[in-house]
C-alpha cells in the first residue's frame, strides 16, 4: 500500500516517488503519447494560444518587454523534465505533491484548472476577433 511520508511544518505531507509510481500502476490512466505527439502538442498550445491569438495584443501593451514573455519557453523544458522523473499522469499537481508537499500541490491543482479555463477563454476572445474582422470584410 502506498504511504505518504510526514514532513513537518507549512507544506504538509510529501509522497515518494516510489508511492506515486505504485499509485498509478492501479490507475485505469495510462500514458500512451510519445515523444512525438508530446512535442506536436506543445507546439499547437503555444501556436494557438501565443502566436496567432495574443502576439498583437501583448505588443500593442508590453511593447518590448514582450520579448521576456518567450522566454518563458523554458518552462516547457522544465515541465519535460519533471515529466521523465515521473513517469505518471497527472500533471504539476503528481510533481508539486512528490517535491513541495500536499498543500502545495493541492493549491497548484486548482491554479491549473483555473489557469486552463483561462486560457481557453483568450483563445476564444481571440479567435472571435479574428471571426468578426472576416464577417466584417464580407459584409
Amino acid at each position: 500500500m502506498a504511504t505518504v511520508a510526514p514532513r513537518g511544518g507549512l507544506f504538509g505531507r510529501v509522497k515518494p516517488l516510489d508511492a506515486i509510481l505504485a499509485t498509478a500502476e492501479k490507475k485505469s490512466l495510462r500514458r500512451s503519447l510519445g515523444a512525438f505527439q508530446l512535442t506536436l502538442l506543445g507546439i499547437g498550445a503555444v501556436i494557438g494560444t501565443g502566436i496567432f491569438v495574443l502576439t498583437a495584443e501583448a505588443a500593442q501593451k508590453a511593447g518590448p518587454g514582450m520579448i521576456v514573455s518567450f522566454v518563458c519557453a523554458v518552462a516547457a523544458l522544465c515541465y519535460s523534465e519533471l515529466a521523465a522523473m515521473v513517469p505518471v499522469s497527472g500533471s504539476a499537481y503528481t510533481y508539486t505533491y512528490a517535491v513541495m508537499g500536499e498543500l502545495l500541490a493541492w493549491m497548484v491543482g486548482w491554479a491549473l484548472i483555473l489557469e486552463y479555463a483561462v486560457g481557453a477563454s483568450a483563445v476564444a476572445v481571440g479567435w472571435s476577433g479574428y471571426f468578426v474582422g472576416l464577417m466584417r470584410s464580407w459584409g
